[in-house]
């Protein structure tokens, strides 16, 4: 049985070509089952109006105007408030200092649903235990898994 599924989240279909770091826009596309530009737009959103980080302050930054396509980080609040928008529920599955105990592998994760994955460097989609991507990011089943939104359906704009 096939755990991999080659899914870009209607990236290609909008237009958008080459590699860049979209993932968590893709994610969310294909777990939320909503178009690709929806989320990006959001997300893009989202990113030109969050307040700089202590970071960002003190180095000129990567990029002058804020996209999607270059990243987000999924621990602000405003990311947060998207994810239970849409009808997501964050579960941790790793603490500091606890190791590794939920892999990328379908006996580890819900058999059934939709997930948002957090994995190291990456986010991925899982439906029904299959990984939704451009590429397997399982690591045969090794990627730990830092934890996931799981959609439970109780959107509050849906």
């Amino acid at each position: 049985m096939s755990y991999f599924q080659y899914n870009d989240g209607g990236r290609e279909e909008v237009g958008r070509k080459g590699k860049t770091g979209d993932c968590v826009t893709r994610a969310i596309a294909i777990a939320a089952d909503l178009p690709y530009r929806e989320v990006y737009e959001k997300l893009s959103e989202g990113n030109a109006t969050q307040r700089k980080s202590k970071r960002e302050r003190k180095t000129k930054a990567r990029h002058k105007v804020r996209t999607a396509s270059h990243g987000i980080y999924t621990s602000r609040k405003w990311f947060k408030d998207y994810m239970t928008e849409l009808g997501f529920v964050w579960t941790p599955t790793m603490e500091i200092g606890s190791g590794c105990k939920v892999h990328l592998h379908p006996d580890e994760l819900p058999k059934v649903g939709r997930l948002v994955c957090r994995v190291s460097k990456h986010i991925t989609a899982v439906i029904d235990g299959v990984i939704n991507d451009t590429y397997d990011c399982s690591r045969d089943g090794t990627r730990c898994v830092y934890g996931y939104w799981q959609f439970t359906g109780a959107s509050s704009n849906r």
